[in-house]
């Protein structure tokens, strides 16, 4: 295993990885930034690329190994604090995770990816546009999240099969807001806001469908 550091803003380096090659980056990847990695990366046979950063970092690495057909690339996770990503995959922070970076075994995971072909590791969330209510219907696999008006919906990967689950944001039972799982997540609206592991989209959107991609990626845990 040959291990590359991706360090995505001013992360603190943690001690165990000070002699890991680092390949400086913005909070959240740009391609440009991704592909300066992969050109180093590119030259041994066993990579290993930790990420240092947030979940949006994460994201924006994973979406690039999709797009690129690099999926076979180990990554690791070592976020400065707690994020909605590390709690699903149970990474660590800080040391901890530097440690399991360097020490773990990469395992084969559902990568879960947008119709717009970018990663969701974390969280992403559906509203309506500019705090109006989300009117539409939601679908996991066959079952109905919501048809008509809701707050939102959010979406969140799985470590295991069948890859994701969903649940509408706001709305409570007497049993909390439940979870459904599924393989995918599909959304008609008429206006609807993404916002993926914190970073909001671009456009506002009619459709979006959250699935699980038709290949795995490798986290190291």
């Amino acid at each position: 295993m040959t291990p590359f550091v991706l360090q995505c803003g001013n992360p603190p380096i943690p001690i165990s990885l000070t002699d890991v090659p680092v390949t400086p980056a913005s909070t959240v990847p740009t391609n440009d930034e991704c592909d300066a990695l992969f050109s180093t990366v590119g030259t041994v046979s066993d990579p290993r690329v930790i990420v240092l950063g947030d979940d949006a970092s994460l994201a924006a690495l994973l979406t690039r190994l999709m797009r690129t057909e690099r999926l076979h690339i180990e990554v690791a996770f070592v976020p400065e604090h707690s994020t909605t990503a590390s709690h699903i995959y149970k990474t660590g922070t800080g040391s901890r995770a530097a440690k399991v970076a360097m020490t773990g075994t990469a395992k084969p995971l559902p990568l879960i990816r947008d119709d717009a072909g970018v990663a969701v590791v974390g969280r992403a969330v559906v509203n309506g546009p500019s705090g109006a209510p989300l009117e539409g219907e939601a679908y996991v696999d066959d079952t109905q999240l919501f048809r008509g008006n809701a707050t939102g919906v959010e979406v969140m990967p799985t470590p295991e099969m069948p890859g994701l689950e969903a649940r509408l944001t706001g709305r409570r039972t007497l049993f909390g807001r439940r979870w459904t799982a599924g393989r995918a997540m599909q959304l008609g609206a008429v206006a609807a806001h993404l916002v993926r592991d914190g970073v909001p989209g671009d456009r506002e959107v009619k459709r979006s469908t959250f699935y699980r991609h038709d290949r795995e990626w490798l986290l190291v845990r």
